[in-house]
């Protein structure tokens, strides 16, 4: 299993989120944040086809 598919596996919950935020950061981290903008973009294009949504409160 890819880390693709794991991250896809675990996407539904707060871990989702905390493993998309950390990919975000060691991103920014390796590029010395001169492609923050399209990191962030990328970002939010990924959490949006593996149903992560950070505007709606997490339902049980």
């Amino acid at each position: 299993m890819g880390i693709l598919d794991r991250f896809k596996h675990q996407a539904k919950g707060n871990r989702g989120k905390d493993m998309s935020d950390a990919a975000e950061r060691k991103a920014n981290e390796r590029t010395g944040d001169k492609h923050e903008r399209q990191v962030d973009d990328a970002q939010q294009r990924i959490e949006g086809q593996l149903g992560v949504d950070r505007d709606r409160p997490e339902q049980p």
